[in-house]
């Protein structure tokens, strides 16, 4: 049985990679942080499992600022594979908190790759959750593994350390260290603070009338959106390939956040359409029909489950969108679009999920959440 190491077991991407393991027949090991209140919720329905917690998972705490503590944990559990996940991974939070975003992001993985060396753990397969954010102010469209980097936030900037201490220690020491730049993934288990999420959280409150309206910032960036799970597919097999080598994932397709949030409404029977310009735009409601919303999620209108009816507050020329110019970044990442060819011919992957299914399956996802429990 391989043992598997994952920090940031308790995020979408831990999550899911910990799934995936499992049905492998691995023995996943997850570095969590000590909290106040639980931040488990991804990973509960394994952690409340008799059958899995402490027999085939097993959690740690741990943090990629303590050196002491990175060393005792590879010396016990002697892993096979290293998922590195944990990072600060909010690009505008990083702005605010550049300091930790560095210690965390840049030193942490190098923390861990030298506590590798400490340890001795020479056949020790290691992945670097590396990202898009690398390119940034793009040299070149689509983005791959030979495009220059120029990232434009400290969270990007820590990163591209990390991706460059991978492969000096790749090079220096013969490590077995990868990165993974991937492209913006995302699902239900994405973080609310996050565009996308905050999105479809939105929207689905909108709906139910417990918010008034949305506020994003820059609705002309463009992404490259992908399914989670899938990505965490590819992770694993970037460190099953015969030899450490770095891999964009992505799916080669891009689109702005208008468009996400266009779709999401639409999935809920709401048209918009914009008027005016920059931090003046505005989303109104252009037509609705809330018999599309109700077959999307399989609306049972006497079902005690649900709380909430859809209310009758929205209305035609109402605005639900707006712009607010403190969610801009100070440097902006205007478009990311990957080219994942690489990883199509030596690893075999390839995103499935498409653009408009990704909005469906979240929005669903969030809308029976507001229905069922009223958040």
């Amino acid at each position: 049985m391989k043992k598997a190491l994952i920090t940031g077991i308790t995020g979408q991407d831990g999550s899911y990679l910990t799934e995936i393991l499992l049905e492998k027949g691995y023995e996943v090991h997850g570095i969590i942080r000590r909290s106040s209140s639980f931040n488990t919720g991804r990973i509960d329905h394994l952690y409340n499992d008799p059958e899995i917690l402490n027999k085939k998972m097993f959690l740690h705490y741990g943090d990629l600022v303590d050196t002491s503590n990175l060393n005792r944990l590879l010396e016990k559990i002697q892993p096979d594979e290293i998922y590195n996940l944990a990072a600060q991974s909010h690009v505008k939070v990083s702005f605010e908190i550049p300091d930790y975003t560095g210690q965390v992001d840049a030193l942490g993985t190098l923390r861990f790759l030298d506590a590798i060396r400490e340890v001795g753990l020479r056949a020790v397969k290691f992945y670097q959750a590396s990202t898009s954010e690398l390119f940034g102010k793009v040299q070149e469209v689509p983005q791959s593994e030979k495009t220059p980097f120029y990232p434009r936030s400290p969270y990007g900037v820590a990163k591209l350390y990390g991706y460059w201490i991978i492969v000096n220690y790749r090079e220096a020491y013969n490590i077995f260290a990868s990165n993974g730049i991937l492209f913006n993934h995302e699902s239900p288990r994405r973080g609310e603070t996050f565009v996308t999420r905050k999105i479809t959280r939105a929207a689905s409150r909108i709906a139910a009338g417990l918010q008034d309206n949305l506020s994003l910032g820059n609705l002309n960036a463009k992404r490259d959106w992908g399914f989670a799970p899938e990505y965490c597919e590819g992770m694993w097999r970037i460190l099953q390939y015969k030899q450490a080598e770095d891999f964009v994932l992505a799916t080669g397709q891009t689109n702005t956040v208008r468009k996400f949030v266009e779709h999401t409404f639409n999935h809920l029977g709401i048209e918009l359409e914009w008027k005016s310009k920059g931090v003046n735009e505005k989303g109104i409601i252009s037509s609705i029909d809330f018999d599309k919303a109700k077959a999307l999620i399989d609306y049972k209108r006497n079902s005690k489950f649900y709380k909430y009816d859809f209310t009758t507050k929205l209305k035609k020329g109402k605005t639900i969108v707006t712009v607010d110019k403190n969610y801009y970044r100070p440097t902006e990442v205007d478009m990311l679009i990957g080219n994942p060819a690489k990883a199509k011919k030596l690893l075999g992957w390839k995103a499935k999920t498409k653009f408009e299914d990704l909005v469906k399956l979240m929005i669903k996802s969030d809308m029976d959440k507001v229905l069922k429990r009223g958040f």
